[in-house]
């Protein structure tokens, strides 16, 4: 375990390091010209998934794994490099004027979708309108992140679809206003909720059935769909031979396999049945030990935080957990470097910061954003004695002495999860008495939809990072974000925010850097959440694959430069 800490440390560090410039990237560059000549190798790489995807979709998709897949499928206007830097991809370069708020971007002449038809600046005009009209889960990144215009107007019903701002000057030309500058936007044309849609493909399928099968998907990437249906175990993809960067994909395709248990991994991966797959818990340590696999273990940064989410409304646990000594006692109660010790094992970080570390770096000072993991030690830390304080403190004020939680988990997430939550349980009732935890495990859909429509008391959850800054997790506890499962509200907060987005703070980035860490006070002062760890993945790689592309950002896994032996 120590050991692979210390490389999940060295890992994360370089990554943070690869992220920062990918927010600095400069407009006019060209593509680096790394990657594998030649045709397809007559092999597939057949790579483990944790969780079934679930949609193909790129304004719909809201998870890692698909994520994955649909990047797998389609460019963006840039795309990350090894180093996680944006680089040209459908755009072959881009003018950045007005101070930072006027992007325009120049595609490729010999981009086309799969069914032969030319990407074109219109299919990103459609597919972001799209985004914005059906404001999902990530339809805040066209407005509190990416800062596009008139997206939040139009998402509040105040502005027409129409004047969202960014046009088709002509086919290859896009153009996109901003309300203010955004340091991170290439970066932010990398991630799926920002990837083109062919509006007349799209218009031409049954409703609804869009990315649900390779009939009802285009792809203008290095590989397309060949077998998949929403939900279930397993999917492939071919390579693309029409893509515009083909000469430098030599795999022949992917084949996923959605594994949940680290035992079945290991014996996949042993039998041959799969080249990459990840570890945790037991089967960390027999893979260490095992000659059949011990020289092929790497560690990296998955990027996601793993935390508790509690719902502060009326609707649920009589309103209970909107009291913050309440939450204070839970987080503090909770043992995290055991969590990760004993149960998760694959070298993931305790954490003890609502941002998590190694993945955001200052541009100006270099310092990663949560390195002081002791910076809220007074309300955040494994201490059973302040924990009891606190519970004493939310007895006298809500007037009750006994209460019982229900904690939600995945039962599809990864099978260290369910320990995590077990571990959590004897935990909380061990330390804070008269506090009973019972726990229901449900697929990881169900357990969304409870958190989206509040139906549930306390959740054991997850965020990845969509790109390399704060504002990947500090956005989502903005008042009404569509993210903020616990419906948490607070005025100086949202106000921090704005100032960090819009306001005083946009051109000034070492103030900006301060306010977030005064707005990650006040969600760590009243325990909004209680982090838990930073999660590492222990891939077991085959010796005769190479290229596969690890980030801790918006894409963990990238394989167009992967080859297979």
């Amino acid at each position: 375990m120590k050991t692979l800490k210390k490389l999940l440390g060295v890992a994360l560090a370089a990554a943070m390091v690869m992220a920062l410039a990918a927010c600095g990237g400069g407009g006019n560059s060209t593509p680096s010209g790394s990657g594998n000549s030649g045709g397809a190798s007559g092999k597939p790489v057949k790579a483990m998934l944790y969780t079934n995807v679930m949609s193909l979709d790129t304004n719909l998709a809201t998870d890692g794994d698909s994520f994955e897949v649909i990047a797998d499928c389609i460019d963006g206007l840039t795309q990350m490099d090894a180093d996680g830097a944006a680089v040209p991809a459908i755009a072959e370069s881009w003018d950045i004027e007005n101070d930072g708020t006027l992007y325009t971007f120049h595609l490729r002449d010999d981009a086309n979708w799969s069914n032969g038809t030319p990407v074109t600046a219109n299919d990103f005009v459609f597919a972001w309108q799209r985004g914005v009209l059906g404001n999902e889960e990530y339809g805040y990144m066209f407005s509190d992140i990416g800062q596009i215009k008139n997206a939040q107007a139009i998402m509040d019903g105040t502005a027409d679809v129409t004047t969202l701002g960014v046009t088709a000057k002509d086919d290859k030309t896009l153009v996109v206003e901003l309300e203010v500058p955004v340091s991170y936007f290439e970066s932010l044309m990398y991630f799926p909720t920002f990837y083109p849609i062919n509006q007349e493909f799209y218009e031409g399928l049954e409703e609804g059935t869009y990315g649900t099968s390779p009939d009802t998907y285009l792809s203008n990437g290095a590989f397309v769909l060949t077998d998949y249906l929403p939900g279930t175990a397993s999917l492939s993809l071919k390579k693309n031979d029409g893509y515009y960067d083909a000469a430098k994909v030599s795999l022949s395709g992917i084949e996923y396999q959605v594994v949940g248990s680290s035992d079945n991994a290991l014996s996949a991966f042993k039998n041959g049945s799969l080249d990459i797959v990840m570890v945790n818990g037991d089967q960390v340590s027999a893979a260490e030990t095992d000659a059949a696999t011990k020289d092929n273990i790497k560690v990296t940064g998955a990027g996601y935080m793993w935390y508790l989410s509690f719902s502060q409304t009326a609707n649920n646990a009589n309103g209970y957990l909107a009291n913050a000594n309440l939450r204070l006692a839970i987080t503090n109660a909770l043992d995290r470097e055991a969590l990760v010790d004993n149960y998760v094992k694959d070298g993931s970080l305790a954490t003890y910061t609502c941002v998590p570390p190694q993945f955001a770096a200052s541009s100006t000072t270099g310092e990663d954003f949560s390195a002081d993991q002791t910076r809220f030690a007074d309300v955040c830390s494994f201490d059973a004695a302040k924990a009891q304080d606190y519970l004493k403190k939310a007895q006298e004020e809500l007037g009750v002495n006994d209460f019982k939680f229900t904690i939600i988990y995945g039962n599809n997430e990864g099978d260290e999860v369910a320990k995590v939550a077990q571990a959590i349980q004897q935990q909380i009732q061990d330390t804070l008495p008269g506090v009973t935890i019972e726990l229901s495990n449900m697929t990881k859909a169900e357990r969304l939809d409870k958190m989206q429509n509040d139906n549930y008391e306390i959740a054991l959850t997850r965020w990845g990072p969509d790109y390399a800054d704060p504002m990947t997790y500090l956005g989502m506890w903005i008042t009404n974000n569509a993210n903020n499962y616990g419906f948490w509200s607070n005025a100086e907060y949202d106000q921090l925010i704005a100032d960090c987005t819009t306001g005083a703070y946009v051109t000034d980035y070492d103030a900006r850097w301060n306010a977030m860490y005064d707005a990650e006070t006040l969600v760590m002062n009243e325990a909004v959440i209680a982090p838990l760890y930073t999660k590492a993945n222990a891939n077991i790689i085959a010796s005769n694959v190479t290229g596969v592309e690890f980030h801790p950002v918006a894409l963990n896994r990238v394989y167009k430069n992967c080859i297979v032996q």
